[in-house]
Order: structure tokens, then C-alpha cells, then sequence
């Protein structure tokens, strides 16, 4: 009796027919943020399709999988993309994953997907974690209505038209961005959509895993004073009303200071250089850079 329950308790073997891509999310941190599903699903494809195949190899050698893997990332997809579909038609089970979350969302994927349904291969998601939904879920943030919109252009004058088309959206808006750009991607913002509510969620699920929250101007401040590594997902809330006319007077100290430390300038050379860059005299950006420095924070 005690086998019979240990039996139906089993995870049965797929029952999709053969040659069926699956497009399965891994963990984004933390091994544990698998699901059981992914996890039989990788013992019993034929081959999985890795966006760094030493990387998932970590994950498979944890969990005792030996199922062969096979590199899948943005750099081969026009070529490998076709072999896989030779092989998925040809009646090979193929798992689809990227080195965390789900594949396809800012990471690798819809080519295979959109050629697999193209030839009318069966395409199976296993879902699992994401780095924006986990950080979305512990923000703090109206979240009824959200726009995720990934990484923006690296590019400042790219960056700052996107947000520009961007600033009368009234949901909250999600972005990914790296440590190196996050100062300039939120001075951008606090410039373009105002001074709103904001939190940078560093690292999500991992041992230093970070919330900060306030609005865009003490986030600048804070990231000025400590710099931050790792995986940043970056959540603006919704406009709260006109832009506040102090967005520019907040915004002058962090580039005024990085001037100062990147580019190893003294404070009149900064100041010179930073009023040139926003088109404003050197008095006006010594009166804004001023009134920042002296500005009281809220208790």
C-alpha cells in the first residue's frame, strides 16, 4: 500500500508528443527557486538548449541531471536556431533555457520559439522565476498596472528618447540596468519623468540581495555615496501629478560630483564644465549646486 501511494504520488513521465520545445525558467539566484516540473523536465528532454552551458551545468550537476547540452545564445541563434528545428522535427524533445529566468525576456529565446511555431512544433513553457515579477512582488509600489520595458538604450541620446515617450504613462514602469549606468539612467529619469517614487532592487533572490526605495532623488544620492553591483532591476511608480520644478536643482549635485571624481576635476572646473553640458550659465549652476548641498533631508 505504502508503494502504491509513493507511485501516484510521482511526477509522471511527458506526455507531449516527441519533438516538443519546452521553454523552461531557472532560477534567477537561488537554486531552491526551481520547480519540480522544471526539474523532470530537464532529466527527460533529449537535449537542453543553454545560453551558457557552463553555467547551467552548475544547476544540472546540483540537481544530479546528465541530459546533454548544447550552446543557445544571441551570437549563434541564426545558425543554431535552425539546427535545433532539424532536430525538434525530427522528434527530439528539446528544453530551452537561459542562465536565469525565463528564457525569452530580456535573454535568448524567441527566435527558436517563433521558428518552432512557424513549423509547427509544439512549444511548452514551464514557468518559473523572474527578476522583475520577484522584484515587482517586494517593492512596495502600486503594481496593479506595470510596463516592463527591460534594458533601454545604453546610448544617453537613446536612453533619454525613450523616456521622453515614456513620461505620461501612468503605470508603474520596470526596467533592467546595470551597475555602471544605473546614476545616469536615473538622473535621466528624475529629469525627464519627475521626481517619483522608486525602487532599486539589487541582486533579487541571492545572498546580498538589496531594496532601496525613495524617490529618484534620494536613490541618486544614496548610489553617489555607495555604488552598487550585481543584477539591478530598476521599478518607477506612476506619475504623481506635474513634475516637480526642483528636478533639475536635485539632479546638478551627483553629476557635478561625479564630474569631480571621474574626471578628476576641482569643484570650479565641474562646475564650469557641467553648466556648458546643460546649457545654463556657471552662476546659475553654482546657485543650484548650492541650494542642493544645503538642502536639509526629509525626516
Amino acid at each position: 500500500m505504502i508503494q502504491q501511494n509513493q507511485a501516484e504520488a510521482s511526477p509522471p513521465p511527458l506526455k507531449d508528443p516527441p519533438g516538443a520545445l519546452y521553454v523552461v525558467g531557472t532560477p534567477i539566484g537561488n537554486f531552491e527557486d526551481i520547480t519540480l516540473r522544471a526539474l523532470r523536465t530537464l532529466k527527460e528532454v533529449d537535449l537542453i538548449a543553454c545560453e551558457d552551458t557552463r553555467h547551467t551545468q552548475h544547476l544540472l550537476d546540483h540537481y544530479s541531471i546528465s541530459t546533454r547540452t548544447i550552446s543557445y545564445h544571441e551570437h549563434n541563434e541564426m545558425t543554431r536556431a535552425p539546427e535545433l528545428i532539424i532536430q525538434l522535427e525530427a522528434g527530439s524533445r528539446v528544453a530551452l533555457v537561459s542562465d536565469a529566468g525565463m528564457p525569452g525576456i530580456s535573454d535568448p529565446g524567441y527566435r527558436l520559439v517563433q521558428m518552432a511555431i512557424r513549423h509547427g512544433v509544439p512549444v511548452v513553457p514551464i514557468p518559473g522565476a523572474s527578476a522583475f515579477v520577484a522584484a515587482l512582488s517586494a517593492a512596495g509600489l502600486p503594481i496593479d498596472r506595470f510596463r516592463f520595458l527591460g534594458f533601454l538604450p545604453s546610448r544617453k541620446l537613446a536612453r533619454r528618447a525613450r523616456l521622453k515617450f515614456l513620461e505620461r504613462e501612468e503605470e508603474s514602469l520596470v526596467f533592467y540596468e546595470s551597475p555602471h549606468r544605473i546614476l545616469e539612467m536615473l538622473a535621466d529619469g528624475l529629469e525627464i519623468l519627475g521626481d517619483r517614487p522608486a525602487v532599486v532592487a539589487r541582486e533579487v533572490t541571492k545572498i546580498h540581495e538589496e531594496f532601496l526605495r525613495g524617490p529618484i532623488s534620494d536613490l541618486l544620492v544614496q548610489l553617489m555615496k555607495k555604488p552598487v553591483k550585481g543584477e539591478i532591476t530598476l521599478i518607477v511608480g506612476p506619475s504623481m501629478g506635474p513634475k516637480k520644478k526642483t528636478a533639475s536643482l536635485q539632479l546638478i549635485r551627483p553629476e557635478i560630483e561625479r564630474a569631480m571624481s571621474e574626471e578628476n576635476l576641482d569643484e570650479r572646473d565641474a562646475l564650469k564644465v557641467i553648466a556648458r553640458r546643460r546649457g545654463i550659465s556657471k552662476s546659475d549652476a553654482y546657485r543650484q549646486w548650492q541650494a542642493e548641498k544645503d538642502r536639509k533631508p526629509e525626516s
